[in-house]
C-alpha cells in the first residue's frame, strides 16, 4: 500500500491502496496495520478541501489535524496519485 509519506500524521500513515485507485483521489488514514477496516477515508477536491467519507477509530480533533494537512499538502500529494492513478480530484456525489 503506498503511503504519500513516511511518517505519521496524527499518529496515523497516510495511503492509498493499488484496488482503491478506480475511485478520485483519496486519501486513508490508519495506524501502522494499515488495514482499511478502522482507518479514516477522505475524499480530496481540487482545492485541497476534502470531505470525510468514513472516520473510521480516529477522533474529530484527529480528523480536523489530517484535514488540514491534506489542505496544505495535496498538491504533492496528487503527485503521487497520479502516478498510477487516471482519476482525478473528488467532484462530489
Amino acid at each position: 500500500m503506498p503511503k504519500y509519506y513516511e511518517f505519521k500524521v496524527c499518529g496515523y500513515y497516510l495511503y492509498f491502496t493499488a484496488k482503491c485507485i478506480v475511485e478520485a483521489f483519496h486519501v486513508h488514514a490508519s495506524d501502522s496495520k494499515l488495514s482499511e477496516e478502522d482507518s479514516a477515508k477522505f475524499f480530496v477536491k481540487e482545492n485541497g478541501d476534502t470531505e470525510i467519507k468514513k472516520s473510521g477509530i480516529l477522533s474529530e480533533q484527529e480528523l480536523n489535524v489530517i484535514q488540514k494537512f491534506i489542505k496544505e499538502n495535496y498538491k504533492d500529494m496528487y503527485k503521487k496519485w497520479a502516478s498510477i492513478s487516471d482519476k482525478g480530484f473528488f467532484a462530489g456525489k
